[in-house]
């Protein structure tokens, strides 16, 4: 099956300039882009009805004018529309098993109005089983060559323990479909005997930091050899894992964060990935691992 970028539009800011990122990171990489809408009230195409009385009128409208620019936006790129009576979370986890990723509008912290964000969004990407990436309104698209230093950045939040091959073959993969570095972060909170009473014993802290590093670098060799047109940096915060990733976010063109895969009812995202939605001001991956 050829590789699908599927993108939920519901004609909101979010969601376009969700389609609009979506077509540029399917143009780099020669997917397959699909725009996808979810109504429950959609009918069965309708055999030429006036526009009053065919009720996918407005649906076919906000699809058809969103693929009219992004083919303006992206000669030659494939576009497949989709119109799907059902309730949007379950179309786009339906599409999100078909895609190489999925993306969608987002608006952090501010008032939720529009039918594919909020609640929606995220219920999606703490669900899908393959990536999902959120965007904001107002998102930059990949920076011309003259772009501030920092500006296509991809940065990745790691963990030292346990898998992570997913979230960085994702990170990777998407750092060289752009051309763009891979800042690989990792934050961790010094422990308690680093404390002292006159402030933090720095022998402590550059212990702490040191091994971090070396830890960092072993888990960043394999990938650096896979993909060895890519610029790595990577970064050891000595703060919560959280607050490190915002630092880094800050400026980069994209945020590449892990979520375990919960077996659970309820399946949810970690603090880091919570953090990274909320507050950077960047499109968002989310990828699963075991």
């Amino acid at each position: 099956m050829e590789p699908v970028i599927t993108v939920g539009l519901d004609g909101s800011p979010e969601s376009l300039a969700a389609a609009r990122w979506a077509a540029d990171e399917a143009g780099y990489r020669g997917f397959t882009l699909r725009l996808l809408h979810a109504w429950p009230l959609l009918a069965p195409e309708p055999t030429a009805v006036p526009a009053e009385i065919d009720q996918n009128y407005w649906a076919r409208r906000l699809v058809h004018n969103a693929e009219a620019e992004l083919r303006k936006r992206r000669p030659g790129l494939t576009v497949l529309v989709s119109l799907v009576a059902d309730e949007a979370q379950d179309a786009l986890l339906h599409a999100a098993s078909e895609s190489t990723m999925t993306v969608l509008g987002s608006r952090g912290l501010e008032l939720v109005e529009s039918y594919f964000l909020g609640d929606t969004s995220m219920s999606v990407a703490a669900r899908s089983e393959r990536p999902v990436v959120l965007v904001r309104a107002g998102t930059r698209v990949q920076a011309p060559p003259a772009a501030p230093e920092r500006a296509n950045d991809v940065v990745v939040a790691l963990k030292l323990h346990g898998p992570c091959d997913d979230v960085l073959d994702f990170a990777f993969a998407a750092a060289a479909a752009r051309n763009a570095p891979v800042r690989a972060v990792h934050g961790q909170s010094l422990p308690v005997h680093a404390y002292v009473p006159w402030g933090v014993d720095h022998d402590v802290a550059d212990g702490v930091a040191q091994d971090a590093r070396k830890q960092l670098e072993q888990v960043l060799h394999p990938w650096r050899v896979k993909y060895p047109g890519v610029e790595v940096a990577d970064t050891v915060g000595l703060e919560s894992p959280a607050r490190a990733v915002l630092r880094a976010a800050d400026g980069a063109g994209l945020v590449v964060v892990g979520r375990r895969r919960h077996r659970l009812p309820a399946p949810r995202l970690g603090p880091v990935a919570q953090a990274a939605l909320h507050h950077a001001r960047c499109p968002v991956a989310v990828v699963p691992h075991d």
